[in-house]
């Protein structure tokens, strides 16, 4: 008994169990392919499908919707040689606005950094290549065996500051996507789309110097040439002249104009037409009435306090840009002055339904104006009795007309088109303001004209100066949180361990 029970104490130990080598292996092996996937799969993700983000406060290298939207028009792939010094003071705001640029042309931007200094025989490879003449700093623009310069001169204003005192020269405005943009545009489309602007009626001319140069000047850098059209010495308007611009003629077209404006019409033209409401040019107001758009003989006003008790009558327009258009989308909600004398447009849709012309409101007086009849008279109490009995209605000053083609913007067919406005002098240089509300208006008219709705947009703000101003009030705060929470915040937390430790 007693040897029965030390063998039932002293049981026989297990036998050890088998191990499985292949399976362990396999195990290992599946582990690190899963790892190895799942390192690769993020490296794919980040480099094909990787998202940026501007959180600067001014957007400085932030492209415009009007550079997205034409990067994804391409077809091709460009090339662009960055052929900058590294001293140039420009050189890295260049770079950082190319990146932006190769982030959203989705690949079909290619992008070579050479120092001329460090890379001799590769900048001498270019040079040959491109035949550059200028020692300045350049972007080089390669596209379908075209090519184009932008100097470092075209894209930044500097300040060369006093050298007597060690001033070093300071870039005082960025102008690199304007630049670049442009000579894409130039690069891709080939010829300059024409527009003619017509003369011969004491219109503003368009040369240098002139009081439409600014407009030439950005029409002209998103590849439209304004080119002289008179229309006393043509048979018809040129079959290149898709668009024309008539821009306050201070006297009436002839018969024979007005059949070529018409035939041009007829053969879905497109006419940009800026009113001024002083001429009298009643074959014009006419051909535009017969359309469904009536220029009223009128003149908006309204009524500004001037004092405590003052009061001024104004004729200068504060109109507001309406966000249905395609011309007007980007300006939506934005206000420009209207110098001179302004009137009212009747706009008479039902009349002209039927002929499958659509009208579309673009620019509207603000609350307070009316629109004067008897404009010219001295009257001042029948002006104040007028003002008050003038109905509370929106008062249009642009309108856009189309002919043919459809409403669905998504469906692409042919039309005539028209724009409207009866101020003739907000475009001029004297009335562009800093903002370049009208520059924007005009350039989104002239692109719209030419079916060219994806280059409408508004140009890219201009980098601003980060500054910061404390009044009494945050200089207090900013005080206490120096001088008492900052020290207290480690002697709290010291305090606590010292509580921890003796507890």
């Amino acid at each position: 008994m007693e040897t029965l029970r030390m063998a039932d104490e002293n049981p026989t130990p297990d036998r050890p169990q088998k191990i499985h080598r292949l399976r362990i292996g396999v195990n290992v092996i599946l582990q690190v392919g899963l790892l190895l996937f799942l390192a690769i799969a993020a490296n794919y993700l980040g480099f094909e499908h990787y998202r940026r983000w501007d959180l600067s406060r001014d957007q400085k290298y932030a492209l415009s919707d009007k550079t997205k939207r034409f990067l994804e028009t391409i077809k091709g792939k460009m090339r662009l040689t960055v052929f900058f010094s590294s001293d140039n003071p420009v050189s890295q705001d260049v770079q950082a606005l190319l990146t932006e640029y190769q982030y959203a042309a989705k690949g079909k931007i290619d992008i070579e950094q050479i120092d001329p200094y460090r890379s001799r025989s590769r900048a001498q490879a270019i040079v040959d290549k491109y035949k550059i003449l200028s020692d300045e700093s350049q972007v080089i623009l390669d596209y379908d065996n075209r090519n184009k310069t932008v100097k470092a001169s075209e894209m930044a204003e500097m300040d060369q500051g006093n050298p007597m005192f060690g001033e070093p020269p300071k870039m005082t405005g960025f102008k690199g996507e304007q630049a670049i943009t442009s000579a894409i545009i130039d690069l891709v489309e080939g010829k300059k789309n024409a527009v003619g602007y017509v003369l011969g009626h004491k219109e503003p001319p368009i040369a240098e110097g002139g009081p439409m140069a600014l407009v030439k000047t950005v029409i002209g850098n998103e590849n439209i040439e304004l080119r002289v059209l008179n229309l006393f010495e043509v048979p018809e308007i040129p079959a290149d002249l898709k668009t024309i611009v008539i821009n306050g003629p201070q006297y009436d077209l002839s018969d024979r104009e007005m059949n070529l404006l018409r035939d041009f019409w007829g053969k879905q033209g497109r006419i940009l037409l800026l009113v001024d409401p002083s001429a009298k040019t009643p074959k014009l107001v006419a051909f535009v009435n017969e359309f469904g758009v009536k220029v009223n003989d009128d003149r908006l006003m309204a009524l500004v306090k001037t004092g405590i008790q003052e009061m001024a009558r104004v004729r200068d327009v504060i109109g507001r840009f309406l966000p249905e258009s395609p011309i007007t989308k980007k300006l939506a909600e934005v206000r420009a002055i209207f110098t001179g004398g302004t009137s009212s447009l009747t706009l008479e849709q039902d009349r002209v339904r039927a002929a499958n012309v659509r009208l579309q409101p673009l620019i509207q007086a603000e609350k307070g104006y009316w629109a004067e009849k008897d404009y010219n008279t001295t009257d001042e109490a029948k002006l104040d009795a007028d003002a008050a009995a003038a109905p509370n209605t929106p008062l249009i000053v642009g309108v856009s007309i189309e002919k043919g083609g459809s409403a669905d913007e998504r469906v692409q067919t042919n039309s005539a088109r028209m724009v409207v406005v009866t101020n003739a002098s907000f475009v001029q240089d004297n009335a562009i303001t800093q903002d370049q509300q009208a520059l924007d208006f005009m350039s989104g008219s002239v692109n719209w004209l030419l079916s060219r709705e994806q280059l409408i947009g508004i140009a890219p703000k201009v980098p601003k100066t980060l500054t910061f101003s404390l009044d009494d009030k945050a200089m207090s705060n900013l005080r206490w949180l120096i001088l008492v929470l900052l020290p207290l915040i480690p002697a709290v937390l010291g305090f606590g361990v010292w509580w921890y430790r003796r507890a």
